[in-house]
């Protein structure tokens, strides 16, 4: 059986391959279509509001150029400084996006059950938290008695 740390990295390549496959008839990626997943969930969303949600799924410059082709594209508006929102023509076609994303997400999760699905969520959850709060000492070998 392969580590957990070989399917985590598979995944996410797999995931974000054919995210950007599919994704690019609406001229987005991944990291584009989850901008604008933040900017729709919050009214008054800003960049650093982005930045630190999807911190997790890309780094600062990557997001940052991701924010300005979406403003590019007509996605998305400044109504003032730092502020980001949809644009009446952005929340349509986000709409058309997410019924491809849903169907995507059938084939994704086809032969996983929801209760399946929920305990790897919550395992993965699990073990980021593991992880994130540890000490050095924590992950520091056991001494050998002898």
């Amino acid at each position: 059986m392969k580590p957990i740390g070989y399917w985590l990295n598979r995944t996410d390549k797999a995931l974000t391959l054919h995210m950007n496959d599919m994704l690019e008839h609406f001229t987005l990626t991944r990291i584009s279509w989850q901008i604008l997943n933040v900017i729709q969930d919050g009214p008054d969303t800003t960049d650093i509001d982005v930045l630190s949600t999807l911190s997790a799924n890309a780094d600062g410059p990557t997001l940052t150029s991701a924010i300005d082709t979406v403003l590019a594209d007509g996605w998305a508006t400044r109504p003032g400084p730092g502020r980001l929102d949809l644009t009446r023509d952005g929340r349509q076609r986000l709409a058309r996006v997410a019924e491809r994303v849903d169907a995507f997400r059938q084939l994704s999760t086809t032969g996983i059950s929801p209760d399946e699905y929920r305990t790897a969520v919550r395992v993965l959850e699990r073990m980021t938290h593991n992880i994130e709060t540890a000490t050095s000492t924590d992950l520091t070998p056991a001494r050998r008695v002898r």
